[in-house]
């Protein structure tokens, strides 16, 4: 089973299979007005959405509004803690972690 850890301090996400290292990806996270919601979630729907989130959006459990993990058309700010609260990745780095995790994948947001 797949599981996903944010470490939002050093702008990394971090996949697991079971408890295999499979890879690491750097993402930007939400700015300190707006911070990324640190928790455990799930990945609870996944989309296709426009150019602003990379194509490929991944919303998370999050009971207080809509946050996920998605691509964008800003890669400069990826490494950076700048978005509304969302997880930002590059678009092939999206699309890679869309094409492999399944809808109920955990979210672990820490930092």
């Amino acid at each position: 089973m797949y599981r996903i850890k944010i470490d939002t301090k050093k702008h990394i996400l971090k996949l697991f299979n079971d408890n295999d290292f499979i890879k690491e990806y750097p993402v930007a996270v939400g700015k300190p007005s707006t911070p990324t919601p640190s928790g455990n979630w799930t990945i609870i729907k996944k989309g296709l959405w426009g150019a602003q989130f990379g194509g490929h959006f991944m919303q998370l459990s999050v009971p207080w509004g809509i946050y996920g993990i998605h691509g964008t058309n800003k890669p400069w700010s990826v490494g950076k803690a700048v978005s509304h609260g969302c997880v930002r990745m590059y678009n092939k780095d999206a699309k890679e972690l869309y094409d492999l995790v399944p809808i109920g994948t955990p979210v672990q947001i820490y930092g």
